[in-house]
């Protein structure tokens, strides 16, 4: 061996003590604190840490649990304000929804129909523009009294103390406002008519209850009275 061979290996085995910086090297490759201190991060600790977390939320409580409706114990404030309700219109925000529509689309035609109608052709008969524009206007008109008649049976709520000889129902007006009304049940009469939904029949009005929705049948026995079936003289002849 050279004297620079000798220099050379000499050089490289300082530079491996100073980067090992006198520490014998080990096999294990657990991370030894400097000058033994105690270590900040515990393996075994922060193990049983995560155990007791997730053990934690393992267990749920009885407010934990996902339910539909109302919690068990507590009244809703709508149960409050709606006290006695047997009947809700399943329904009811659906036409609701439809007949405001209506009267936004005939209100849009009766006001701004007539002013297209003469702007658009100015050089057209006055004659004709006058028959185009009421065209408009009363086919929207028409549409939207169809629509109320069809739906003016609807019962949107219905509300019954038992034991009560009267009821109050909650229908729609043609400005889509609810209006109550209050109905004695000797006055509900069989609907002997061929309009279509309609339940019974009170004071020369048509009603409509979904009778698959009216869970009460009491309730639903006296709304829905049997037609009297008059027997013939002759039948026992």
């Amino acid at each position: 061996m050279t004297s620079y061979d000798s220099k050379l290996a000499k050089l490289m085995y300082q530079c491996f003590r100073s980067s090992t910086c006198g520490r014998p090297i080990t096999t294990n490759p657990t991370i030894k604190p400097w000058n033994n201190a105690t270590p900040a991060y515990k393996p075994s600790s922060q193990f049983a840490a995560s155990q007791i977390r997730w053990t934690s939320k393992g267990t749920t409580t009885e407010e934990d649990k996902i339910s539909i409706g109302p919690a068990s114990g507590v009244k809703s404030e709508e149960g409050d304000k709606d006290t006695g309700v047997y009947y809700f219109g399943p329904i009811s925000s659906t036409i609701k929804k439809v007949k405001l529509l209506s009267l936004s689309t005939c209100c849009l035609s009766v006001s701004l129909g007539p002013v297209i109608t003469f702007m658009t052709s100015p050089d057209s008969n006055v004659i004709l523009k006058g028959a185009v524009a009421s065209s408009v206007i009363f086919f929207s008109a028409s549409t939207t009294a169809i629509l109320h008649w069809f739906v003016s049976p609807y019962v949107h709520k219905l509300r019954w103390e038992p034991g009560s000889d009267s009821f109050e129902v909650e229908m729609l007006s043609w400005l889509a406002t609810y209006i109550p009304k209050t109905i004695k049940f000797s006055d509900i009469r069989p609907a002997d008519t061929n309009r279509p939904y309609v339940t019974f029949k009170a004071n020369g009005n048509f009603y409509f209850v979904d009778t698959e929705h009216c869970h009460n049948k009491a309730l639903l026995a006296r709304l829905t009275p049997q037609k009297e079936t008059h027997d013939s003289a002759f039948k026992n002849l």
